[in-house]
């Protein structure tokens, strides 16, 4: 009976230390799993960590070629990156240090993000810059050109104005004898002299030129210029002639003979379009003023 008891005891025994042997590799294995677990998440972080640092590390290094941000805070940047990488590459830290690192991390992306937002803003500044600058240089070109016109032009005028005076100097004149001015009514058709204003319908510009054979056989212009009391210049017919700026009531061509020669014409106007007061007739050829004459309309 005893040799039964001791054979059913060292079965209990080889039993429970069986069990105890599966209890040990069943939690040895759960242990082996549970840390496989942990390396291959470490792992899975490690990456995420390493590609995100490298993408951070590059937007640094281009921020940093464009010279556009603060040189100080992209060496602390590219630093505080490479001791990340060079950490997570060692692979030398626990769940702890990893939520530390990704706390960094995040710091250094919203860093990062504000890095870009200055390098924007900055874009922005010089991109506003240059369209300034390119619509002030458009206006200093204008100005140039418009100046290097005006520099022409005052040219041409000053070439011109020398022309004149030359042609002044060396042009031989018409000479007149006597100018006379006078205001005209229609009466049953037929022109009356007169100086009531308000019945005038013609001014009568008559001028004598003195005999000149070296002048003979040409063709001469003469202009009358009618001034009012105003000293307005009265049109024929609500028509002035302009020669080279200079305004005039009516033109006249002359076929001189050499001989003396008397010379009229008129300037119609609207019946009762004149006011009372002193009138001048100002005789040219070409621009100069050759003889005046005044009258008196009441």
């Amino acid at each position: 009976m005893d040799s039964q008891d001791t054979k059913f005891n060292y079965k209990l025994i080889l039993a429970a230390l069986a069990a105890v042997v599966i209890g040990i590799l069943i939690a040895f294995y759960y242990s082996y799993s549970q840390s496989k677990a942990q390396i291959n998440f470490l792992e899975h972080e490690k990456e995420l960590l390493v590609k995100d640092l490298t993408l951070m590390k590059a937007d640094v290094d281009r921020l940093s070629a464009l010279d556009e941000v603060n040189d100080i805070e992209l060496q602390s940047s590219r630093y505080r990156v490479q001791q990340l990488i060079d950490s997570v590459g060692r692979l030398n830290f626990t769940i702890e240090k990893l939520r530390e690192f990704k706390g960094e991390l995040r710091r250094l992306e919203a860093k990062n993000d504000s890095l870009k937002l200055k390098n924007d803003f900055l874009n922005y500044n010089n991109m506003q810059l240059a369209e300034k600058y390119e619509a002030s240089q458009n206006e200093i070109q204008k100005i140039r050109d418009a100046n290097a016109a005006l520099a022409r032009a005052e040219a041409l005028k000053r070439d011109k104005i020398q022309d004149i005076n030359k042609e002044l100097k060396t042009k031989k004149y018409l000479v007149l004898e006597t100018t006379e001015g006078t205001a005209i009514r229609i009466r049953s058709g037929k022109p009356i002299q007169t100086n009531k204003a308000s019945t005038v319908k013609r001014l009568k510009g008559r001028v004598l030129i003195a005999p000149d054979a070296s002048l003979a056989n040409q063709e001469r212009v003469l202009y009358f210029q009618f001034l009012g009391p105003n000293m307005g210049i009265i049109e024929d017919n609500a028509n002035t002639i302009n020669v080279n700026g200079n305004i005039y009531s009516k033109r006249v061509v002359v076929d001189f003979s050499g001989s003396q020669t008397e010379v009229v014409d008129y300037v119609t106007i609207p019946e009762g379009s004149l006011e009372s007061g002193d009138y001048i007739l100002n005789v040219f050829e070409d621009q100069r003023l050759l003889q005046t004459s005044e009258f008196q309309l009441k």
